[in-house]
Order: structure tokens, then sequence, then C-alpha cells
């Protein structure tokens, strides 16, 4: 192949990240827009976070469960990376609350706890925020679909649930997006003027903190002030430069004309735009990002063409992510103009993949963030990228304790 369809030059570059801004000021201004802006009603500390909470990551696939302790100042999780158990049985068709909630509970009373504490669970999948710290489910997505759930409270209940089989009880519970507790872990430390929490996984995502006058869709009834945290759902933007084969993409996957940025960037779907390149050619059913790095890293044992191809969807997908980065800290720098130093705690599979002929992903990313930003006139800025092991359980915590 000749010419490289997926390339983008700093001029489109900019012009997305244009895109991306314009869309997340829509989305703070008003409901059901393309990046939704959904804001979390929790407060977290930023400095003298104290004591203990019950931790929840209920993923996709997996579900953990920890303890995580903030009494020595840096936060320390029992057991190292929390309990882990296989929940695909979620998925399963009439599956119900009740064998979700036995399930979710038979870990937690298995832990010795000599103390009441609070719990934060990290729930991956679509809720609306509300004040208090729980959240209701707006609808399932990764293959469940547990009926009777969708449109109540996802903590509350099972907080009722646990204390009925527990001595010891629990206090309160927070529920909150996986985004939006990598957002939160990178409150460790508090040395940065703006903070944003980024998934590029088999899915993409980002959050951060919004000032509440700048979010024009929150009614005066709310009454909030300083920074809201607010989970961007900006795997729904749609920007501009995307090729034929990505419109290929989106038809074969269906939920057309949604999650075009996801589609374009994340894991899930690198491994189909390859194959939508060569529609004439057979490949493995499965092909995902993995096998996507994997002709990258093996050259040898794949055709020339397929190898430069997955290097071209690679760099754009790292391209698109520094694009939509430098697109919210324009916004940011306008909401307040003495940002300098931003923490960026970055999680998922794909941006800490290895490109072993080339650069590694995050470094592709901070490098074109950085030369973006240059060119936005935005010299003074400084990107942090921050590596928190299990930033998910961290953060989690923080809100729990908040």
């Amino acid at each position: 192949m000749e010419k490289n369809i997926f390339m983008l030059d700093n001029d489109q570059l900019k012009d997305i990240a244009r895109s991306f801004s314009k869309k997340v000021e829509e989305g703070l201004n008003a409901e059901n827009q393309e990046i939704q802006c959904i804001p979390t009603f929790i407060t977290p500390k930023t400095t003298n976070i104290k004591g203990k909470a019950l931790v929840l990551d209920l993923g996709g696939t997996n579900y953990r469960v920890a303890i995580v302790d903030f009494s020595k100042g840096v936060p320390t999780i029992h057991p190292n990376n929390g309990w882990k158990k296989d929940m695909s049985v979620m998925k399963l068709p009439g599956y119900t609350r009740e064998e979700l909630f036995k399930e979710l509970t038979d870990m937690i009373i298995g832990i010795k706890r000599d103390e009441e504490m609070p719990i934060g669970y990290c729930f991956s999948y679509p809720t609306e925020s509300v004040r208090g710290g729980d959240a209701k489910l707006l609808r399932w997505t990764k293959g469940v679909e547990i009926k009777e759930m969708i449109g109540q409270y996802v903590g509350k209940p099972l907080l009722d649930y646990l204390n009925k089989r527990n001595k010891i009880k629990f206090t309160g519970i927070k529920v909150l997006n996986d985004t939006i507790a990598s957002l939160f872990a990178g409150l460790t430390d508090n040395s940065y003027d703006a903070y944003i929490g980024l998934i590029v996984g088999t899915g993409t995502n980002m959050a951060t903190f919004i000032p509440a006058d700048k979010i024009k869709k929150l009614d005066s009834t709310y009454n909030i002030q300083g920074l809201i945290p607010v989970n961007l759902e900006s795997g729904n933007f749609h920007p501009p430069f995307l090729t034929t084969v990505d419109d290929t993409v989106d038809t074969i996957f269906g939920n057309l004309g949604k999650q075009r940025f996801e589609k374009a960037v994340s894991g899930m779907y690198l491994g189909d735009i390859l194959k939508a390149t060569f529609p004439l050619d057979e490949f493995e059913e499965k092909f995902d990002a993995q096998k996507l790095t994997a002709i990258m890293n093996y050259p040898d044992i794949h055709k020339e063409v397929y190898v430069q191809v997955a290097h071209w969807i690679y760099n754009r997908s790292a391209q698109l992510v520094a694009a939509s980065l430098a697109g919210l800290i324009l916004l940011l720098k306008s909401y307040n103009k003495d940002i300098r130093k931003i923490c960026l705690v970055a999680e998922g599979s794909l941006f800490w993949s290895e490109n072993r002929k080339d650069k590694n992903y995050n470094i592709l990313v901070m490098e074109k963030l950085q030369e973006l930003l240059n060119e936005f006139n935005l010299k003074d800025v400084v990107v942090h990228i921050n590596s928190i092991n299990n930033a998910n359980l961290i953060g989690t915590g923080i809100a729990a304790l908040a």
C-alpha cells in the first residue's frame, strides 16, 4: 500500500482538538450531546485522606474486592491486587439482581474486619450520578442484561443487602465510573494544577474536574461550587478526518454512528480496522489490538504490507488520543489560565502496550501532545503521565472516604 490513508498532519490534529473542545463544552451546557459530560456528585479530598474503605471493582469480566487503607499517608491495598473473581456468569440470559448481589457478597463476607467502614463501588457501566454519591443505572453494556436493575439505584440496594448479612456494618456507599476512579487516584499527589483520568484499553474514555459554574446544564437547585468531577464519555466523540475504512468498521459493529472515536482508537477495534483495509484477505475472526501489535512486533512472520498498515493504524490511534487531550487542555486553560502542571493518570492495555520496532504507544501520545500544545502556544503547560498501580482501587477508596 503506497498511500497512508490513516495519516493525519498537525493542522488536521489541531482541528480535531478544537472540535473535541467544542463538543465537551456542548456536553457541559446541555443534556444528550455527542460528548455527554456526566457530572459525579462526589467531592474527593485532595489532602489529609485518612481511614479505611472496602472497595468493589466490577468490570466487564472480572470483579475485585480489597480494603484500601490511607492511615499511613501512602495508600496500602489488602491483599496486594485485591481478591479477584471471574464474573462472566453475569452475561447469562435470565441472570437476576439477587444472583448478582449474592456473588458480590460472598467475597465480602470472607474478609475479616474489626471496624465499620464505608464502601467505594467502581461500577464500569453507564450510570447517572446523583447527589449523595449513589448512581442510577442507565443501561447495561458488555453483554450484560439484568433488566430489573435498569433505572434503579446501584449503591443503596447493595449496601442494604450487605448490612443484613454482616455483623459489622458498612457506613455508606459511593458509586463511580472507572475513569473517575483513575482521575481520583491522581489526587494522592496534590502538587498539580489540574488532573485528567484517561483509559485506552478495550474501550476509551476520559474524566476531569470542571468548575461548577461552567456546567450550564446543572440548574440552580444544585447550588454546587468549586470543581466537579465529570465523566466525559468521550468515546462517542465523532472526530473529523475519519476514513471510508472507519465507516466500514462502524457499519460492521452496528450501533451506527455511535462511539466513532472509540471505534478508531481503542483496542477492541484496531484489528478490525486492519481487516477492513484488506477486505479480500482472510483473517482470524477475533482480531483485536493484541493481534495488531503482534504483527508489528514480529514482522518477519507477517506480510510486509500488513506490518506497514498495522503501524499506521497504531500511530493514528495514539495521535487521536493526543489530539483529544490537547482539546481538553485547551478548554481547561480557557477556564483557568494559571494551569501549568497537569497530572494525567493513564490506564489501559493499549496505552501501555509495547511497540518493539518503534516507539511505544504512551511515548507516541505524549510526544504528539507536546507538539500540539506548542502549536497552540501552550508551551508553559507540562503534562506529567502518572502510572499508578491499582489506580481504580485507590481512586475508589478516595471516593468512599469523601
